[in-house]
């Protein structure tokens, strides 16, 4: 039985003490892990979306989730242009592609093997528009000129702009006059948008202008016609054209997205306000209903300026199809495209949406209406329902134009980042498809491989590795034995279906369990003179922050417990932090052990710890130096027999609780030496400080109970267990009273423990 898609939600657990009291805080979270236990795990693929990770050939994503067969796709050619702009198909089969980057018009004959002739040239940046005439004849329109020529289809020699034919121009149109007036200026140095051109049945061609937005008419028979305002829009630009069943112009904008009906006499009228900026393709289905393709916020103009001409070379990417931007210009991707149908006396319905994709262009089929994706490279099959499926993937970035090939052919599809013409729709004895790669984290073992009801006539296939790259050393594709997967265990699986004639499949699920790795310590840090508080303990205490040494200590890049800890100083304690992590996400516990020098043994100091962070009382142990263990165990997510280990050893510590020892304390007055009797009296004092374990660090002493004064030890560098002191003491700190005077001696070591002692000594009067 099949199991659909499961959603695994991480789950974070506590590992330390999270208090928000200031200034002490302990914030230690362990990282997010995708089980608590290892056991069997199954990864699916049952959905839309998730299907979409893979690579099809020759099969249909449904968007109920199901694969299925679809009509092939074939490579026909990778053309020198950076951009395929327009493909059109005369009656033989023989294509002509308009492309951009550079600028041209080629021509591939239908043979197989066919190779491409470059029919014409132009200085321009592109050929935006190839339409074929009723008899024939083809016409190029080229950005930023905004030239039409027109184009001997059998010429054996190349044509380019000083040859070939012009039959309209941009540059010479003033301002318009009355529809079905010929209008002409003097020629214009700004650049004009071509975006689209269709003819009638009289042959007369039709032509979609930007800046502004119009469509004109010339007939092109006639030598020398001059072209006609057919239709003028308030419109920044007319995108799109199609013809109707009653022989009216259906015609999309740019600018407020409007989708107009055009009659016969250049009379406008708007269907459709769509809620988008731009309406990027319109076709007219065999029952008459008219589909829009509508992208862009309408709170922002997506076509950018055309580059100026004779500016020299100049780069140019795809924004939205025909658009045109200079290299250093930015411009805001329309965000997902929405599909309207749009049928006589009824209300715009939307057909289809989709956050992600960019439609370019549309072809009303018999099976369903073709969309092809801009952003993504593909086409998507549609129906009257909504129901949808991505019946190709194109390998190239945008999908841009589509041309219904004579007869049997298919539809030839060109695209840009590569420029690349490509055959959509041919019969194709292979359907298959590649799955995503699953990624278990760890050497895995996998097993039965659950597949979708209403399934049938299909053979799976898989390959596993433990690189993530296929073609680097993985496994040859094994077929299922038994139902379950024969590929040898590895960190990586991939799966393939062979569909067979009328074969559907409904989803896959792979059943895996990660072979049991180590817990590995990552790092250890051990601070003397600091303990890790469990709740607040007063407003003053002072901080200590605990941290892993980045350059000198490894630490897990999914370790929440890596951030600075703080912990309280508390020289009678010693704070022990550390980071560790398990390859199969399994929940450690963990075991502190105690070893001091000269000794062989581990000794136990705390088990069942489930915090990455633990503190001691220092004086349970003697002063001296010490090594601490950490032992990470995975027994809470396997049986007894089956859980792993893995340990760290700290860095030798100090464990000094002891204060320093004064000894030979003594205060001796002598008279100082001047120039005038009486002389002030002074105190030449003398001691020895010593320690067991560190050195001496600082002494200082305090006349009478007055301040604190620092001496340093004979010699001057305070760097022994044992220093000798000797020092005068000013007169100017002595009593100037006669009598008894006290001397207050304390010691540190490196530690802060602090030993302390007193003399007194006698002054007489002066």
């Amino acid at each position: 039985m099949f199991l659909p898609s499961r959603f695994f939600h991480r789950i974070s657990s506590a590992s330390g003490l999270l208090l928000i009291a200031v200034p002490l805080v302990v914030a230690t979270l362990a990282a997010s892990r995708p089980a608590a236990a290892q056991t069997t795990r199954l990864w699916t693929q049952s959905q839309f979306e998730e299907f979409e990770k893979g690579t099809p050939q020759g099969v249909a994503i449904t968007s109920d989730g199901h694969l299925s067969e679809a009509p092939g796709l074939t490579d026909l050619l990778t053309t020198p242009s950076t951009f395929v702009w327009s493909v059109a198909v005369d009656k033989s089969g023989v294509a002509y592609l308009g492309t951009g980057s550079p600028a041209a018009v080629l021509r591939l004959g239908r043979e197989p093997g066919a190779k491409p002739f470059a029919l014409f040239e132009t200085r321009d940046i592109s050929v935006q528009v190839v339409r074929l005439g009723p008899d024939g004849t083809l016409y190029a329109a080229t950005l930023p000129s905004g030239k039409v020529y027109k184009l001997k289809t059998d010429s054996t020699t190349r044509q380019d702009d000083a040859t070939a034919t012009v039959v309209f121009d941009a540059s010479t149109l003033g301002s318009a006059s009355a529809n079905g007036k010929a209008v002409s200026a003097k020629p214009s140095t700004k650049s004009h948008y071509i975006w689209d051109m269709t003819f009638d049945s009289a042959g007369r061609l039709y032509i979609a202008t930007g800046d502004p937005g119009a469509v004109y008419r010339v007939d092109p028979s006639k030598p020398g016609a001059k072209p006609e305002e057919f239709f003028k829009s308030d419109e920044a630009h007319i995108r799109s054209l199609a013809w109707d069943a009653k022989g009216d112009l259906i015609a999309g904008s740019d600018g407020s997205g409007l989708v107009y009906r055009i009659n016969p006499q250049g009379k406008g009228y708007v269907l459709f306000d769509s809620p988008k900026h731009e309406v990027t393709s319109v076709v007219v289905g065999a029952d008459g209903t008219i589909y829009a393709a509508c992208v862009g916020d309408k709170g922002r103009n997506q076509l950018p300026p055309l580059p100026v001409q004779g500016a020299g070379a100049v780069t140019i990417t795809v924004v939205q199809p025909g658009s045109l931007q200079a290299a250093n210009a930015s411009t805001s991707i329309p965000e997902g495209t929405e599909i309207y149908a749009l049928s006589d006396g009824q209300a715009p319905r939307k057909l289809w949406s989709g956050k992600e994709e960019i439609v370019y262009a549309m072809a009303s089929r018999p099976d369903g209406l073709l969309a092809l994706t801009g952003n993504r490279g593909r086409v998507l099959r549609i129906q009257e329902d909504g129901s949808f499926a991505d019946v190709a993937h194109l390998q190239a970035q945008q999908g841009l134009n589509m041309a219904v090939a004579p007869g049997s052919q298919g539809i030839l599809i060109g695209t840009g980042n590569t420029g690349k013409l490509y055959r959509f729709g041919m019969a194709t004895a292979k359907h298959e498809y590649a799955s995503d790669v699953l990624d278990t984290g760890s050497l895995s073992r996998f097993g039965r491989v659950e597949i979708g009801p209403a399934s049938s006539a299909y053979e799976i296939w898989t390959r596993t590795g433990n690189v993530e790259q296929p073609l680097r050393g993985w496994s040859d594709w094994q077929p299922l034995q038994d139902g379950a997967v024969a590929s040898p265990p590895g960190r990586f699986l991939q799966w393939k279906a062979e569909l067979q004639p009328g074969g559907v499949l409904g989803g896959v699920g792979v059943n895996y369990l990660p072979v049991n790795a180590a817990p590995v310590v990552d790092a250890i840090v051990v601070v003397p003179g600091a303990r890790i508080p469990t709740q607040m303990q007063s407003s003053g205490s002072q901080t200590v922050n605990i941290s892993f040494d980045s350059s000198g200590q490894s630490v897990s890049a999914d370790d929440s417990s890596s951030s600075p800890l703080t912990a309280a100083k508390d020289r009678t304690a010693v704070a022990v932090r550390w980071a560790a992590h398990d390859d199969n996400g399994d929940n450690l516990i963990y075991s502190l052990y105690l070893r001091g020098d000269g000794e062989s043994v581990w000794r136990l100091l705390k088990d069942k710890i489930k915090d990455k962070a633990y503190s001691f009382d220092a004086t349970m142990v003697p002063d001296g130096g010490y090594q601490i263990k950490v032992v990470a165990s995975d027994a809470l997510s396997h049986t007894p027999g089956d859980a792993l280990t893995g340990s760290k050893v700290s860095t030798r510590f100090v464990v000094d609780t002891t204060p320093p020892v004064i000894t030979g304390l003594k205060a001796t007055l002598e008279a100082a030496s001047c120039a005038h009797a009486p002389c002030p009296q002074q105190v030449r004092l003398t001691f020895d400080a010593q320690d067991t374990v560190s050195p001496i660090s600082r002494a200082e002493y305090s006349l009478n109970l007055g301040t604190w004064q620092f001496i340093a030890p004979v010699g001057g560098l305070s760097d022994s267990k044992t220093e000798h002191y000797s020092v005068l003491v000013p007169a100017t700190g002595i009593s100037s009273q006669p009598g008894e005077q006290l001397i207050t001696i304390r010691v540190y070591d490196r530690y802060d423990n602090v030993g302390l002692a007193k003399t007194i000594f006698t002054t007489t009067a002066k």
